[in-house]
């Protein structure tokens, strides 16, 4: 391997974690926005229909790694409870809205987070890749937590089109960082988006334990195959001193 020149970050369960309640949280707001906007739905009908919706869109990107979003979800979900609202009315969006605010307020970063990605960024160019499907809110977290300003490039898949493992947003995430393969590792904790993507790449990958290790909460996001065993030739880390020493 080349020497080092750059460092690449997943977003969720690696950098930062998300309060166990936020995901009900955030479909129960949903749902009472779309009450006040004048849709008569009942909670336990539309969380079933949501989570069909959800499915048949995630068997989509499955095939394809095209990035879907949450509005194509309720969208859905409402035309199957009766209700015909397109994902661009003001209705969903504004539902959108609501169920996102619920993660804005429940993030927390990693300790310690800081404090590495300022160390970090004396020596290397550091890069962030994070499947999200609704960027304003992956970018209003990120700026809440005040990491944004560490980072050369921030790559979020609800703007590109592709989520990870598809090959295109790693090759991104090199053009824009301006590095060679193996001048880069990339650090993540889901064992297919980011182990298996970053391989299929030609990157060097590190797997993250932090929030397996503590027994927090998995920040739930789609597609995510969570604390499945990768090949335990991956190069793994539980805190960021694992890291240093790694990258030392």
């Amino acid at each position: 391997m080349k020497k080092l020149k750059a460092i690449g970050f997943d977003l969720f369960n690696t950098l930062i974690t998300v309060e166990a309640h936020a995901l009900g949280t955030a479909l129960s707001r949903l749902i009472r926005t779309l009450n006040m906007e004048g849709i008569p739905i009942e909670e336990d009908q539309f969380v079933e229909a949501h989570r069909k919706a959800a499915t048949g869109f995630l068997e989509q990107i499955k095939a394809t790694g095209r990035e879907t979003h949450n509005s194509f979800w309720i969208s859905k979900a409402l035309e199957n409870l009766g209700h015909d609202y397109p994902p661009d009315s003001p209705q969903v969006s504004a539902a959108v809205d609501s169920y996102f605010s619920s993660f804005i307020l429940h993030c927390h970063l990693i300790p310690g987070t800081l404090q590495l990605l300022e160390t970090l960024g004396h020596g290397y160019r550091l890069g962030m890749l994070s499947n999200f499907t609704h960027p304003p809110a992956a970018r209003e977290i990120i700026h809440a937590l005040g990491i944004s300003k560490f980072f050369d490039t921030i790559l979020i898949s609800g703007e590109i089109g592709f989520r990870k493992p598809h090959p295109l947003v790693f090759k991104m995430l090199l053009e824009e960082l301006e590095v060679r393969q193996d001048e880069l590792i990339y650090i993540g904790d889901d064992p297919e988006a980011d182990i298996e993507g970053a391989l299929r790449s030609g990157i060097r990958p590190v797997l993250t334990t932090y929030v397996r290790d503590n027994n927090i909460a998995y920040a739930p996001g789609i597609l995510s195959r969570g604390y499945e065993q990768v090949d335990p030739g991956i190069e793994t880390i539980s805190d960021w001193q694992d890291l240093l020493g790694l990258i030392r």
